[in-house]
């Protein structure tokens, strides 16, 4: 079931005395969504702490068919009978004017604003994975021959794996192994990531030799590939940004794309994950490092304090690593900044 911001902005304002839940300093009077928002950023506009939502929710639980909004909509801020702040919704173009109570209706959802920018997590899903133990990927199925002895492979093509494949499973993506994660202090293993080459079906099985079509290639295809059970964990919108239910302090060791400088709506890797108490969906504060500089008086080497300068929500998690998403950054981020509770 998809929430709708608006049910949880009705929430917020008839639920603050419970939830502690305020509103924004300057909040908006009326707000009209337009194509491209998301739920996250309007409810920002409204709210100090908005990944606090399910907080809301969870206090309001009466309310159990949440709205949809729409570009065109408007948000429309005002107070009741008893004094309590509420949102009314003005419906654009042809919808007309509802207000909103308690009861909430359901809606056809092919044109609602999504919670999140799904495009840049669905788009990097696609191409990146953890792998949790080294022993995983060295024991996965590999390709061992290409069609006419070919040794790199394209869309379309046959190839040939050799491992253990399970009876049910048909469909897998085929990975290359990318870089190899530790911990930058203990220095312990954290997990491999896996860079996704293609994906393929079985189309037949004769001992431990697979006949594979290739169904989608993002490279060639090399001989050594590892095979691996597609994951079914497909990203949508019912995801509700949370604060983690327990105390996590982390830091950023990777951006997979590739890039030095971190912004808004970037995938970054985090040092922390399920074994830590992570959940997809939970909101980190993200802290620049502070540079070491030299005193000048006492000749001493100190360090600056770190600098609070984001948001990012975890959005897939690993034993020991998770995925987050920069949902806001203040200034230009880097690999080694720190992640804690917001």
């Amino acid at each position: 079931m998809r929430k709708s911001l608006l049910a949880l902005l009705l929430l917020a304002c008839a639920g603050l005395a419970q939830a502690q839940v305020q509103l924004r300093d300057g909040s908006p009077q009326r707000y009209t969504v337009v194509q491209g928002d998301t739920l996250w950023d309007i409810a920002g506009k409204f709210l100090d702490q908005p990944w606090e939502w399910p907080h809301i929710w969870h206090a309001n639980p009466q309310v159990a068919n949440p709205d949809l909004i729409y570009p065109g909509d408007s948000l429309v801020l005002g107070y009741g009978p008893d004094g309590q702040p509420q949102i009314t919704l003005e419906r654009g173009a042809s919808r007309g004017t509802i207000k909103l109570s308690p009861r909430i209706r359901s809606t056809p959802v092919a044109n609602a604003i999504p919670s999140i920018p799904l495009e840049s997590i669905n788009a990097f899903l696609l191409n990146n994975r953890i792998i949790d133990h080294p022993e995983d990927f060295d024991a996965a199925p590999y390709i061992v021959a290409g069609n006419a002895e070919r040794v790199l492979s394209g869309r379309g093509d046959v190839i040939y794996a050799r491992g253990r494949f399970g009876p049910l499973n048909t469909t897998y993506g085929i990975f290359r192994q990318g870089k190899t994660y530790t911990d930058p202090v203990t220095h312990e293993f954290l997990g491999i990531n896996g860079d996704a080459m293609g994906a393929g079906e079985i189309t037949a099985l004769e001992g431990d030799i697979a006949t594979v079509n290739l169904q989608r290639s993002r490279e060639e295809v090399r001989l050594g590939d590892r095979l691996f059970i597609s994951e079914e964990r497909a990203v949508n919108s019912t995801y509700l940004p949370s604060a983690p239910a327990s105390p996590i302090k982390g830091t950023i060791i990777d951006v997979p794309r590739g890039v030095t400088q971190i912004g808004k709506y970037d995938v970054v890797t985090v040092d922390r994950g399920r074994r830590d108490g992570l959940a997809e969906g939970n909101v980190l504060a993200i802290y620049k490092t502070g540079e070491t500089v030299r005193d000048r008086v006492t000749g001493e080497q100190v360090k600056i304090p770190d600098v609070r300068s984001g948001l990012l929500m975890i959005f897939r998690t690993y034993e020991k690593l998770s995925y987050g998403l920069v949902l806001n950054a203040n200034r230009s981020l880097a690999v080694l900044d720190k992640v804690r509770n917001p």
